[in-house]
């Protein structure tokens, strides 16, 4: 087990959502903020072999934990599938390839649920991750995550690199991406509730038809997950951090407006894609391997984001 309060380290997309959740769980750990360099984009384009190069040269790390991608919901995995997949497939390259020239201690990379095949048997294990191909809408963002998993396999059988992959499902909670043009359904949902419950608005208007299902994950719960296997894990075994209770989008919608408020008519619009039709992890591997399991409750997790997106400004 490795005493990460001991270690430079580089957290990329950390100030980001899960990346400040990250921070919170180092610094709890011991980890003094110091020790933990966050590259900002307006320095360090990650896509860009140079600016990688220039982040090793000026921090030194000895772990990367890296969270940095470009990912949105289906509407922008739609519209950017080709940017999605070279710039998450570029920063993962280049990360790996010279932190293995550096000599680092370990990498350690956050996959995606979207990595699993459309069709996985549910719950989805991680021993399926690679028996077929992932739902359309988000394959050039999933298939690019994934080819990481190989890559640090590789390098793990050649050159020796200590590493971790985990696969958390979709995450929520306070400090979410609420921009309607990239956000996910949890803060979609919530922006879309609150602005209509102020404008009094008698509906909303769903993509869809609310038959599929969606596992969610609070933050805090994927960050523990994340420091824990930096700690312990040492080869590239893919872990998932799910956070048990699958449910309908239909049901989904329903608890997001109650717990804004809304009491309008909820319509579907079924020309809109529903996305991979069922997503619910199974945890064994992260409950043997890691002491993990999910401990924050759905709803209250629910209500706590309503009152952070008020708290920040919101259509209150």
């Amino acid at each position: 087990m490795i005493d990460l309060a001991s270690k430079r380290i580089v957290l990329t997309g950390g100030a980001g959502f899960l990346g400040t959740a990250v921070r919170r769980v180092l610094h709890g750990r011991g980890v003094a903020p110091e020790r933990v360099f966050v590259p900002r984009r307006r320095e360090f384009d990650l896509t860009v072999e140079a600016d990688v190069v220039r982040l090793y040269d000026v921090s030194r790390p000895e772990v990367v934990i890296h969270l940095a991608a470009e990912v949105g919901g289906i509407g922008a995995n739609r519209l950017h599938p080709g940017r999605f997949f070279y710039a998450n497939m570029a920063m993962g390259l280049h990360l790996v390839e010279h932190g293995r020239r550096r000599g680092l201690e370990k990498f350690v990379h956050t996959g995606t649920v979207c990595a699993y095949p459309k069709h996985s048997p549910i719950p989805f294990r991680e021993a399926d991750i690679w028996n077929g191909y992932p739902e359309e809408t988000n394959a050039p963002y999933g298939v690019a995550k994934k080819a990481l998993f190989v890559m640090l396999d590789s390098y793990r059988r050649e050159y020796g690199l200590r590493s971790a992959v985990t696969v958390p499902v979709n995450l929520y909670g306070p400090g979410d991406n609420f921009d309607p043009a990239s956000s996910h359904v949890i803060p979609a949902l919530i922006r879309k509730c609150e602005e209509a419950r102020s404008a009094g608005a008698d509906s909303i208007l769903c993509w869809g038809t609310g038959s599929a299902t969606r596992e969610f994950l609070h933050v805090d719960d994927a960050a523990e997950g994340v420091v824990r296997a930096a700690e312990i894990m040492d080869e590239p075994v893919p872990v998932n951090l799910g956070g048990g209770e699958e449910i309908a989008i239909r049901d989904l919608v329903a608890k997001v407006a109650a717990a804004c408020g809304f009491g309008g008519r909820i319509e579907w619009d079924a020309t809109k894609p529903d996305g991979q039709p069922r997503r619910s992890l199974d945890i064994t591997r992260a409950r043997t391997l890691l002491g993990w399991a999910p401990t924050r409750d759905f709803d209250a997790g629910l209500a706590e984001t309503v009152r952070w997106w008020r708290d920040q400004g919101g259509t209150a």
